[in-house]
Order: C-alpha cells, then sequence, then structure tokens
C-alpha cells in the first residue's frame, strides 16, 4: 500500500511504525473472506481491507476522525482472523490499537458513549464492585425492554449478561500459595486469577489450581496483581491499560525474586493476549521495556503449559462424549495456539470434533456484545447453529467471554477446557455436565508398558 507521511511525521516512532505495517497490505482481499463484521455486512470499510485505508488516511491527516470512520473501527471486533488469513504478515493486531487510542486521544464521544464505557472499565476490571452490580442487577431485569425503547439496547445487553448462571461466591480461600502436590515439585507458576472470570465462574480458577498441583506444580495468585489491562487496551484507553501492565510486571517481579517461576499462567486467552504484548506495550519506557518483555517472553495459556512443560500422563477414564471445542479468537488467532487444547482434550480421553465455520468469531471480543449488541447477537446465533451442526455433548473453550456469549437456556452446557482436563484426571465433574458423569469409566487395561483408559463396554 503507498503512503504519505511526512519525513517529520516519520520522525514519529509510532507512526513510522504504522507507515512499514500500512506499506505491507497488497489489498489482495483474502481478509474480507475471514472478517465476522464484513461477513454480516458485507460494507468495504468495515473489512480489514478497508478499514487499512481509512486508518491511513486518518494518521496521514493527522485529522479528527470523522463519526463515519469511528463507527467502522468501532464495530471491528478485534478477532484478528484476518491475521491468520493475511499472506503478507500484516500487523493489523497493533495497527488497530493504534487507531483507537488515536480517536480517544483526538474526538470526544456522545455523552452516553462516554458514560457506558468509562461504567464498563471502572466495573468490570474490578471483582469487588463487578459482585456488587450483580447483586442489583435482579432489580432491573424487568425494564430490559424500557432501556431499549429509550435508545439503550447496551444496558439491556448488560443486563441479558448479569442474568446468566453463575456460581455461588466463595470465601476467600485465605491464601496465594498453592503448593504441588506428590514428593517432587515439577514446576511453579503465576496464575492469573483474572477480574469478570473470578466472578462469573470461579470454578475455572479452581479446577486449573487443582489439576496443576496434583501434576507436582506449585501455583502462586499474588493478591497485589489486577487487571491484565485488556479493556482499558481495546478502548483506546493507552494510560489506564500500561498502569495495569505497570502493577502487574512490580507484582510479578516481587514473587519471582526469592524463587523464580517458570511461566506466567492465564485461565483467560483475552488477558493472555494482553499480556504477551506487555514487551510492545511499554517498549518505549525505560524503565519498563526490557521487564515487560522478559514477563510476557513467561506468559502462556494453561493449554500451553500443560503441553510444552508437563506431561500429563493416562487420564483416569476413557470417555464418548464428544466435545465440540470453540477456539477462542484471542487464542487461536492472537497467540496461534491451535492444536494445543484439541489434543490435550484428545488425550484426556474425549472425542474431539470441529465446529463448522470454527474460525469464525462468536461476537464476545472482550465487551463487544456490549457496545454492539446487534451485530454480536447475530454472530452468537449463526455461531450457535454451527455448534448444534456439529453434534457434540458440550462445547469446550479457553476464554470466558465466549463461554458467557454461548451460554443459552436451549444450548449445550458450555465450560472451560480445563475444567474437562481436570475431571479427566481425576478431578470433579463440571456443575453442567452432571448428567454426563457416568460416561467417563474407570476401566484401565495394560498396553504397550504404560496404562490407558478406554470406554466401558
Amino acid at each position: 500500500m503507498e503512503t504519505r507521511f511526512s519525513t517529520t511525521q516519520l520522525a514519529d516512532p509510532a507512526l513510522a511504525f504504522a507507515d512499514n505495517i500500512l506499506r505491507r497490505c497488497v489489498h489482495c482481499g483474502l481478509c474480507t473472506a475471514t472478517c465476522p463484521t464484513y461477513m454480516l455486512l458485507g460494507d468495504e470499510r468495515d473489512s480489514p481491507r478497508g478499514l487499512i485505508i481509512l486508518i491511513r488516511d486518518m494518521l496521514e491527516k493527522g485529522s479528527k476522525p470523522t463519526v463515519e470512520v469511528r463507527t467502522h473501527i468501532d464495530r471491528c471486533l478485534s478477532c484478528m482472523a484476518c491475521m491468520t488469513t493475511c499472506p503478507s504478515s500484516v500487523d493489523y493486531m497493533h495497527l488497530v490499537d493504534m487507531a483507537r487510542i488515536h480517536i480517544e486521544k483526538s474526538t470526544r464521544r456522545s455523552q452516553k458513549e462516554h458514560v457506558l464505557r468509562l461504567m464498563l472499565r471502572k466495573i468490570l476490571p474490578y471483582p469487588s464492585r463487578l459482585r456488587k452490580v450483580f447483586t442489583l442487577a435482579p432489580l432491573a431485569q424487568p425494564f430490559k425492554w424500557l432501556f431499549r425503547g429509550l435508545g439503550l439496547p447496551e444496558v439491556a445487553a448488560m443486563l441479558k449478561l448479569a442474568a446468566l448462571p453463575r456460581a455461588k461466591p466463595k470465601p476467600s480461600p485465605g491464601k496465594t500459595i498453592f503448593p504441588a502436590l506428590g514428593s517432587e515439585r515439577r514446576a511453579r507458576v503465576i496464575l492469573l486469577a483474572g477480574c469478570a472470570q473470578s466472578v462469573l465462574r470461579p470454578q475455572i480458577n479452581e479446577a486449573a489450581i487443582r489439576l496443576l498441583t496434583s501434576q507436582g506444580v506449585e501455583v502462586v495468585i499474588p493478591e497485589e496483581a489486577g487487571c491484565c489491562g485488556s479493556l482499558s487496551h481495546h478502548q483506546g484507553q493507552e494510560e489506564e491499560a500500561l498502569a495495569f501492565a505497570r502493577n502487574n510486571i512490580d507484582t510479578w517481579e516481587r514473587v519471582t525474586e526469592t524463587d523464580p517461576v517458570d511461566a506466567i499462567i492465564t485461565t483467560t486467552s483475552g488477558c493472555g493476549t494482553t499480556m504477551k504484548d506487555y514487551g510492545y506495550m511499554l517498549a518505549g519506557e525505560a524503565a519498563y521495556a526490557e521487564r515487560a518483555r522478559n514477563i510476557s517472553a513467561l506468559v502462556m495459556d494453561i493449554t500451553e503449559f500443560l503441553t510444552h512443560k508437563i506431561s500429563l500422563g493416562a487420564p483416569m477414564g476413557w470417555s464418548d462424549i464428544r466435545v465440540a471445542y470453540h477456539a477462542a479468537c484471542s487464542l487461536e488467532h492472537a497467540q496461534c495456539v491451535c492444536n494445543e487444547p484439541r489434543d490435550l482434550l484428545r488425550d484426556s480421553g474425549f472425542s474431539v470434533v470441529e465446529i463448522p465455520e470454527g474460525h469464525t468469531c462468536c461476537g464476545s471480543a472482550g465487551t463487544y456484545n456490549v457496545m454492539q449488541p446487534v451485530l454480536a447477537d447475530e454472530l452468537r446465533d449463526r455461531k450457535l447453529a454451527n455448534i448444534a451442526a456439529a453434534n457434540a455433548d458440550v462445547v469446550a473453550s479457553g476464554n470466558i467471554g465466549c463461554i458467557q456469549q454461548l451460554t443459552a437456556p436451549d444450548a449445550l452446557p458450555v465450560v472451560h477446557t480445563v475444567e474437562l482436563l481436570n475431571w479427566a484426571y481425576g478431578g470433579a465433574c463440571p456443575a453442567e455436565l452432571s448428567h454426563l458423569s457416568e460416561r467417563i469409566r474407570v476401566m484401565r487395561t495394560e498396553f504397550g508398558g504404560r496404562t490407558l483408559a478406554r470406554v466401558a463396554e
């Protein structure tokens, strides 16, 4: 792509970086085949190729983006399916992040948009605040229709999510270190507790801790660690996101001062994508640049860690349960963690089935299902129809946003991948799958010198 940045503009490292990204695009249009927004709307300006042109023009002129340009950029899910498809390796992820930062610095949103975005940033990253909101949410449920009528579908979407079933809150375990079980510690890791996930589905981290410690892994959850910064980052609130990142880096470094860790584990792929990007986000800060790169290098999704660092061995039982694996965009497209979750599920005794159009986003995309509820609902319905066609018993995913988005009264139960792995290795059966609990049989047979399990006759 041709660009026309001035020499003065290219002296700015950020614009020089953007110029390098833009020049890689060859207008081939392959990205339009996998872009969910373009798939729904058919508007070239909503495709990655079209957005790249809009972003180029906006950055070259250094002007305030029009409402039209901002609308198209806001409709991007940041699912990064375009990056998986792109033959020229265009770094769209960092380009669209840069565009969002420019938008927030150079324009003023409507009062409604500003309040909604601020509310999300001031509630979701803070578990104690989120719990209070969920406590009060039932009082507003009967008035969802009213919010839609007042032109506030975003509030109605938040109430719908708040109404989803969730685990009852449990008292804090009162400790931040969970020792490895067994005679020998095989590894030591930090686990990100997460924000919304710790409120919506605390059983995910409980399953992760139980599985890891049973495999000889010591798990540390520092209380001072907070939100990864994703929500602020994807809203273009650069300084807020960097403040979260700095706090986590400081916290995790203190944990490793006396006893190093083998990895920093996340069970939420949206968080993992941002944490792996700390090195890029803080590259311009002398006090944090190298430290951020070191921290990012330690970040692993739990399925990466279990695949590449720990050998799980044989499961407790083999099963005929069919698992439809939903690949979260932040895991498959942004982090390129594709085979590990599927292989772990198969090795743990489950049958893994692929979902038609599996590469397509479910519409969650962080807070996209709140900010763009109409498009998000269309993507969710399309995904649920494809899941139904897969003829499975359960859906597994590695991201809390996807799990919440795909949870519906008449749909298949949706659980985190690690909950199934924990169950296969002796942990509790996920509550949503109690009706399937008898389909894992503890029958063992010797084969080739090692213990295997199989489906009961």
